[in-house]
């Protein structure tokens, strides 16, 4: 009798931390992901600290786990290394495979992609060390596969491009220039393919922009939630966001990033993990349409429950014919 994907027995192994430069912020989402799905009262919850397990670490950590929730942000743990391993483990998993993974994670790419469908992106280049810069200032110098804003760096002058480029490169490699837009930021998250509403994000005064601490730590970050814009302004955010998750091949949970000014919206990048704290925007978005975390993060285990159980019975029907062909 196959188990029922509601089974109390079920086993999520959630992994958190992971050695990228957003691992704290990974511990939080794990932990919050973890709790919530406990609350929700279906699932077994294996909850596991790592940080670049091999394939035999993970494979003792997923012992007795019917699905996987890696809930790590960054180019090892959202990039898709992690995922080739699980893939390897032949366990179900939330979030995207390892071909999108890496695609979403690379910004310079991504941005190329969504351009074959028309998405307005902002001009950008990828740079690496030595290499001119022919973007006129302002622009946007960012780690080209990495985020929470970590090492972000807006530059007015040429000058500042220079000094931002003597910084990073050393420890980054590969940096994206991006032409500076100056105007609303929001971000559209999504969750089983359909869109959530927008989410507008208004940064305290007291900092250049929504970096690293007023994404975790500051409180005098403004949220608002389906901002007045533009007529069409919001259906069009929400169509590039599910246009950019398809075209990538991206599954389960995404937030999509966007500045708008009076040209109207510029996509920024995608966000295949995004997070799971108690700033973070897809739980706040979800729940305005009435999904608390519990909910949430129980509908994502069971939509990955679902492929498992879905590969489970296409290869049970595939052994008869195989048979019968001999």
């Amino acid at each position: 009798m196959e188990r029922s994907l509601n089974h109390p027995k079920s086993s999520v192994l959630v992994l958190l931390r992971g050695p990228d430069a957003e691992r704290e912020v990974s511990l939080m989402s794990g932990r919050e992901d973890a709790n919530a799905i406990r609350q929700s009262g279906r699932f077994a919850v294996n909850e596991q600290v790592i940080d670049k397990p091999s394939l035999h670490d993970l494979k003792s950590l997923a012992a007795g786990c019917d699905v996987v929730f890696p809930v790590l942000h960054g180019r090892w743990g959202e990039g898709g290394p992690l995922q080739e391993l699980i893939d390897q483990l032949g366990l179900p998993y939330v979030g995207c495979r390892a071909k999108a993974a890496a695609l979403a994670m690379d910004k310079m790419a991504t941005k190329t992609l969504a351009a074959t469908d028309n998405v307005p992106t902002p001009p950008s280049r990828a740079l690496e060390a030595g290499d001119r810069c022919d973007l006129e200032p302002p622009l946007v110098l960012k780690p080209i596969d990495d985020g929470s804003s970590v090492d972000l760096r807006i530059c007015q002058t040429a000058d500042q491009v220079e000094t931002a480029r003597k910084q990073l490169h050393p420890k980054r490699g590969r940096l994206l220039a991006e032409r500076y837009i100056k105007g609303r930021e929001v971000t559209a998250g999504i969750i089983l393919g359909k869109a959530l509403p927008l989410i507008e994000i208004i940064p305290s005064k007291q900092v250049e922009f929504y970096d690293y601490q007023a994404k975790y730590f500051r409180d005098d970050t403004r949220y608002v939630l389906e901002p007045e814009l533009p007529p069409g302004m919001t259906e069009r955010c929400q169509a590039i966001a599910l246009s950019v998750f398809n075209r990538l091949g991206c599954r389960d949970i995404a937030r999509a990033d966007f500045m708008i000014d009076e040209r109207g919206p510029w996509f920024l990048e995608i966000n295949t993990m995004p997070g799971f704290t108690t700033h973070s925007l897809v739980p706040m978005a979800a729940r305005r349409t009435g999904i608390e975390m519990p909910e949430l993060c129980a509908r994502l285990v069971e939509a990955a429950l679902g492929r498992g159980a879905s590969r489970t019975a296409q290869g049970a029907a595939a052994k008869p014919q195989a048979a019968a062909r001999r």
